[in-house]
């Protein structure tokens, strides 16, 4: 097992487990025999997922189950009581505050068959196999893009080949921070081979050691910010979660935003994820001051190219102050933009990548310190996928919907999801119990943030703008369905 896969293995605990909690909507179509059939085929010709995480004093390794049980993995359940989404938010949050059988390979799925708007599975993966880009990418080999095509199992490697060449998707996830990777590695893990490459050919003494200076100012502003502030979304944790999602969102009336606004679209979502936060802390008798700031940690994908299509874990982290204190809704949008863009030119990502690798390299004992030291200074995780953009088929049925929740480290408490896909926009949030007991109040508030943003963008004055007149048209209309 690689190390950095280690360190995230070795991050389990009763108050945040290392699970990567999903919910995929589908229609009637789909039934269980044909997910089981999927899994048998598509799924398990991935090695890996056969395989079971074993830790010894030296370390960690996979190993094959010889008692593998396909049944054990895959599971028919039935909701209780109405089967609406209240029933299926109590039964995904037991299932993201159960730990995974240990002496099994760490990964479940459990097909509900009653739920009232079409069986829904329910996904479970431990993150010491794979990040977030590397599953959607296993979640893809597990579709087709139509019901028909479902009858032509292919297994992961065929499906590779066939849609390399025409999906834009990975091209998407892979673009940002893909440079610098491989020498956070080598700064972390071979730092003695590099030392003596240094002694050998002395003309790359200067280029090792501007690149070590800049990495080792990246750690050190990690290490030394200030803890985040005590707030009713952090304190002591317990061993309980939460989940919620919201209905999903028109991603043209989010790039419209963005377009009037002259940012991103993940510069509007956060913003729009800022101030629900903020709403539900006044709605709670918490006024955050003005200038007040929580962070985020967000994960940032630094695979290279040529393992796009490998597992593991093959990114890193970095700390993004969210403007709590900012009252205007504008305003929050363009902090949160120059913090963004501050973030994209540092190293934090790959020096976070090279700091897992080397906990996952060092004793056990070492890493929860140094983990619990970086967890005080956030507040939440905070996660944005690309998803396609074209409508996706699983088992024969239609992917309606699609959510995921991520876990979280150390002391952290709050976990926040936002993924796009086939032209809607999906929100979900994970949360400790102790500290939100009803994370439904703040997902409720998330889309009257987007609707204040898109009444205030229509009041900016149109003289120097900069907004597409297809922007400016779509949100006359947007307001006016408002009104």
């Amino acid at each position: 097992m690689s190390k950095v896969d280690t360190a995230w293995l070795r991050m389990e605990q009763p108050s945040n487990l290392m699970m990567i909690t999903g919910i995929i909507g589908l229609d009637r179509n789909a039934s269980y025999e044909n997910l089981l059939d999927v899994i048998k085929q598509r799924f398990l010709a991935i090695r890996r997922f056969r395989q079971k995480a074993v830790i010894t004093a030296s370390g960690a390794h996979w190993e094959i189950d010889d008692d593998f049980e396909i049944r054990g993995h895959v599971r028919r359940v039935a909701l209780p009581g109405r089967a609406n989404q209240e029933e299926l938010e109590e039964f995904v949050s037991d299932l993201a505050s159960t730990a995974l059988d240990p002496s099994r390979p760490l990964w479940q799925f459990h097909y509900v068959e009653n739920y009232t708007e079409g069986p829904v599975v329910v996904m479970r993966i431990h993150h010491c196999y794979a990040d977030g880009i590397a599953l959607v990418q296993v979640f893809l080999s597990l579709t087709d893009s139509s019901a028909q095509a479902y009858a032509a199992v292919t297994n992961p490697e065929k499906w590779k080949k066939e849609r390399a060449s025409e999906s834009t998707v990975f091209q998407r996830l892979l673009e940002p921070a893909r440079g610098g990777v491989d020498f956070a590695v080598h700064v972390t893990t071979r730092l003695f081979e590099e030392a003596m490459q240094v002694v050998q050919q002395p003309e790359k003494a200067n280029l090792y050691l501007a690149e070590i200076s800049e990495l080792v100012r990246e750690l050190s502003q990690a290490l030394t910010l200030p803890d985040d502030p005590r707030t009713m979304l952090k304190g002591k944790l317990g061993v309980r979660k939460r989940v919620a999602w919201a209905a999903p969102i028109p991603l043209e009336e989010v790039k419209a935003l963005s377009k009037a606004l002259a940012c991103t679209v993940n510069d509007v979502l956060i913003a729009a994820v800022t101030g629900a936060f903020r709403s539900y802390m006044l709605a709670h008798g918490e006024n955050p001051a003005s200038g007040s700031e929580i962070r985020a940690t967000v994960p940032v994908n630094l695979r290279p190219l040529e393992h796009a299509r490998e597992l593991g874990n093959h990114f890193g982290l970095v700390f993004l102050s969210l403007p709590l204190g900012v009252s205007n809704p504008i305003e929050r949008v363009y902090q949160v933009n120059e913090r963004m863009l501050e973030l994209k030119a540092s190293k934090q990502a790959t020096v976070a990548f090279g700091l897992l690798a080397a906990l996952g390299m060092g004793p056990s004992a070492l890493q929860k310190p140094a983990l619990d030291l970086l967890s005080e200074k956030a507040t939440m995780v905070l996660t944005n996928v690309p998803g396609p953009q074209q409508p996706l088929y699983l088992a024969g049925g239609r992917v309606k919907e699609l959510m995921f929740w991520v876990p979280q480290s150390g002391n952290i408490g709050l976990g926040v999801s936002i993924l796009s896909y086939d032209g809607q926009v999906f929100f979900g949030l994970i949360a400790d119990r102790k500290l939100v007991p009803e994370p439904d109040r703040i997902i409720e508030r998330f889309r009257p943030e987007l609707e204040n943003l898109m009444y205030l963008a229509m009041m900016l004055p149109l003289e120097g703008r900069p907004c597409s007149r297809a922007a400016e048209s779509f949100l006359r209309r947007a307001v006016q369905d408002l009104e």
